[in-house]
């Protein structure tokens, strides 16, 4: 296709010479995708190369590796992962299921909004613990015109926390030793002050949104691959609760009574 149509920075297509609708060679960023990175890049470093423009370091693929097994499945009591499941026991179609995880998972409560708002924190506060305390203890602003409700709790910690999880400990630590930038390390040696001045535990969001701010990621990418991420986990519990039923739902039992059934509709 010309690229008089298409305007794109991001990919160019050069067609076969007997078909113009047909590619021949496909560039990201300028990479050849089928005849130089498949087979040879790994999936995060097409991440990278897609959001950011250009490759990532061996330390930036490992940590965005990481962070990705980190986000892989958030557990069938996040919300958004119990969305995709009732989307699962209802037989919804595949679609629905993750549009009901999108749906639920990206707001202010561990959904990709609340990276975002975490990663403007991390850009304007950086590494000053000082600047930190002040903007934890002052009330969050609220926006002008936005959609989003203004947050209830500082993004970043777990507003229902009563000491660090474990594995957001075991995160912070392994991130810290992989990042290429300043921030996680600082939140590692950091965390239990900034904990003390949000009054609440340091939440997964929160080295999350340290991670892509580390990797040079702008909040609206953060957010974006917040929601990409999060999904497998998503699919893979959808798929099993459509096997299983609505009988095995495992938040609540559904008992049907056959015979009640039967005697509401002769009284009816």
């Amino acid at each position: 296709m010309s690229d008089d149509f298409i305007h794109t920075r991001i990919w160019r297509e050069d067609p076969e010479a007997d078909n113009p609708f047909a590619t021949r060679a496909a560039y990201c960023h300028g990479y050849d995708v089928f005849g130089e990175m498949l087979g040879k890049a790994r999936w995060v470093e097409m991440l990278y190369l897609l959001f950011r423009g250009e490759a990532p370091s061996n330390t930036e693929a490992n940590l965005l590796e990481a962070l990705a097994v980190a986000l892989a499945n958030p557990g069938p009591r996040a919300p958004s992962v119990h969305a995709a499941m009732c989307g699962g026991t209802a037989g919804s179609p595949a679609a629905s299921a993750l549009m009901a995880a999108l749906a639920v998972g990206a707001g202010n409560l561990s959904g990709g909004r609340e990276v975002r708002l975490a990663m403007e924190a991390w850009a304007t506060c950086g590494v000053d613990l000082e600047v930190w305390r002040n903007r934890l203890a002052a009330p969050a602003a609220a926006e002008p015109i936005s959609p989003w409700p203004s947050p209830e709790h500082p993004p970043g910690f777990d507003p229902h926390g009563i000491s660090t999880a474990t594995p957001v400990r075991q995160t912070l630590a392994c991130f810290a030793d992989l990042s290429p930038g300043r921030r996680l390390p600082w939140l590692a040696g950091s965390r239990v002050s900034l904990e003390e001045a949000a009054g609440h535990p340091l939440a997964l969001s929160g080295i999350v949104a340290a991670a892509f701010v580390d990797l040079g990621f702008a909040p609206e990418q953060g957010e974006m691959l917040h929601l990409m991420l999060c999904l497998p986990g998503a699919a893979a519990h959808a798929l099993e609760q459509w096997q299983y039923g609505h009988r095995k739902f495992p938040f609540f039992t559904i008992d049907f009574d056959d015979n009640a059934a039967d005697s509401a509709k002769e009284s009816t």
